[in-house]
């Protein structure tokens, strides 16, 4: 399948807005999501998080980690491709006056002068937009924008998915070892129960990768640990979990 293809579902959008439409609510109710109020914790402890801290969110999804922020009185824009998520995610701040969302490709972020240095932290967990987008050197895109919008020494927490863990472990999805690109197709629900069957793309990392991307998009990384949802944490990377976390900050 060619990168055009992985990337465009019908009418030529990314093909992660097909099944965020189909799924809207119900993408809350995935066991992966339970994990929020911990990793908002760890978050905010090695982001050094304080109220009036401005954060970006990039691929925030309904919103679960900008929410939870936002309660803790942190500034936060989170940004997603979908629009059913950014919708999701607006109705559920409305009494959340520092919460706000909208609707971005996360590869088109350094198009964005109103958002460049404007941010002390960015955030991109549980593969809200890096990882995603696979084809043509798009996650180092998304990474050069979430640089541009940092301000200088700003930090960067992110998620990426274990190429270790996916030769080893993820034996229902197809690898693409020269590619480092897993396809799996699984089935997705409604909110009313409807299920149809979705193709899932995923870049996977190994450590190494993950610091050489980062440094030619303009960060210097200061750790990478073994991670997985609602278990984040400092464990040293590893094969045995299946995401990898990345703390790095925007070089001056």
């Amino acid at each position: 399948m060619s990168g055009d293809e992985q990337r465009s579902g019908s009418g030529g959008r990314h093909w992660f807005e097909d099944l965020a439409d189909h799924m809207g609510e119900a993408y809350l109710r995935y066991s992966f999501t339970k994990g929020t109020v911990q990793e908002v914790d760890f978050v905010v402890d090695r982001l050094g998080l304080r109220p009036g801290r401005t954060v970006l969110d990039v691929g925030c999804g309904p919103g679960r980690h900008s929410l939870e922020l936002a309660r803790r009185g942190i500034t936060v824009h989170g940004v997603d491709v979908s629009a059913t998520f950014v919708d999701l995610a607006r109705a559920a701040a409305v009494d959340l006056p520092t919460a706000t969302f909208e609707r971005i490709d996360a590869r088109r972020l350094t198009d964005r002068a109103d958002l460049t240095g404007r941010f002390d932290a960015v955030i991109c967990l549980c593969q809200g937009a890096f990882g995603l987008m696979t084809a043509d050197g798009d996650d180092e895109s998304v990474l050069r924008g979430m640089a541009s919008v940092l301000r200088p020494g700003g930090s960067l927490l992110l998620s990426a998915f274990s190429a270790y863990f996916a030769v080893k472990y993820h034996l229902e999805a197809t690898f693409d070892a020269d590619r480092g690109l897993s396809h799996e197709v699984t089935e997705i629900r409604s909110p009313s129960g409807e299920t149809r069957s979705a193709d899932l793309w995923t870049g996977c990392y190994t450590p190494r990768e993950l610091r050489l991307l980062l440094g030619r998009a303009g960060f210097e990384t200061v750790a990478v640990w073994s991670s997985e949802p609602g278990r984040f944490g400092t464990d040293p990377a590893g094969t045995e979990t299946p995401e990898f976390l990345v703390l790095a900050t925007r070089v001056d």
